[in-house]
């Protein structure tokens, strides 16, 4: 028998957790249209109460995952490393995780399925690329009140880097026509990504 109510304070990220494990699985397997809350409910062996009061719906839930995965790279840019370490840092945990397999394949149910779902679309915007932009943000209106960008919009600059990030490459993978990068790969695009954003292609500059 299942148990029900409230778990301990120790075990309630570790539920959460085991739930979002859970509809990530499904909805890799399901896509998100042809996945019922009742398979979710029965797979996860949580109640139809606990999705909807944690997550608002199946929309939330899928929303919860994409924060889950951008949480690991929307953290604090550091201070104490060079514009150039501190964006290259930041640029290699992003493109480790959007890179990832089981990440390529949420973007593409996210693609086929959003017309039909636009609360779909809401969610994967506002727990992922939203969030990672306005991350970005903060950190470029920061060094530009410290001297270190143009003057700019900030936003504009956060949306620029996030294009050179992701390029053409991230095109191929979604395709298929590409392999998923190595750490080495990795390191390699976010460190060319990162120093042609900041300093331009155009060689011996006179100004």
């Amino acid at each position: 028998m299942i148990k029900c109510g409230r778990p301990a304070k120790g075990n309630e990220c570790l539920s959460r957790d085991r739930l979002l494990d859970a509809a990530l699985e499904l909805f890799l397997e399901h896509g998100y249209g042809n996945l019922s809350m009742e398979t979710i409910v029965r797979h996860a062996r949580v109640s139809m109460r606990t999705i909807y009061s944690q997550f608002g719906g199946k929309a939330g839930l899928f929303g919860a995952l994409i924060r889950r995965c951008s949480d690991q790279f929307v953290t604090g840019l550091s201070d104490e490393e060079s514009l150039e370490q501190a964006l290259s840092t930041f640029a290699q945990k992003y493109l480790y995780n959007i890179t990832k397999p089981d990440a390529v394949r949420i973007r593409a149910i996210l693609i086929a399925e959003s017309p039909r779902f636009p609360a779909l679309a809401t969610e994967f915007y506002e727990q992922g690329p939203q969030r990672t932009l306005e991350h970005l943000t903060q950190f470029f209106a920061t060094q530009q009140r410290a001297g270190h960008f143009i003057e700019l919009d900030s936003r504009f600059l956060a949306e620029q880097f996030v294009s050179a990030l992701r390029g053409e490459r991230l095109q191929q993978l979604q395709l298929g026509l590409a392999t998923t990068p190595d750490e080495q790969e990795i390191k390699i695009w976010a460190q060319q990504a990162t120093h042609l954003f900041l300093y331009g292609c155009i060689a011996n500059r006179k100004d």
